[in-house]
């Protein structure tokens, strides 16, 4: 199992920013065939150092996350909006 983990800085914190980070980002449920969980959440503690929105999602194998990476909706519609709307996105990738 790959877990991929994102976090996104918002270029302005807004409560609609959130909001429309945060749905498109639940909206991928469904729409790409390997994904095989998928969370996302805001950050509450609002600190210097958080980020605003978290995704988690995992995946079988390595070549399942990279079909994920170049998916026409992922890179397509997701991918576009989150860098328009973001300073900053960090990710890790791990096995276990």
């Amino acid at each position: 199992m790959i877990t991929h983990i994102v976090l996104f800085k918002l270029k302005e914190c807004s409560q609609e920013g959130v909001a429309a980070v945060h749905g498109k980002l639940l909206s991928m449920q469904g729409k790409i065939e390997q994904l095989r969980h998928l969370e996302a959440g805001a950050d509450i503690i609002r600190s210097e150092r958080s980020y605003d929105v978290a995704l988690v999602t995992r995946f079988d194998s390595l070549e399942d996350l990279q079909a994920y990476q170049v998916h026409p909706y992922h890179a397509g519609e997701v991918i576009p909006l989150m860098r328009s709307l973001c300073s900053s996105i960090v990710a890790v990738d791990y096995e276990g």
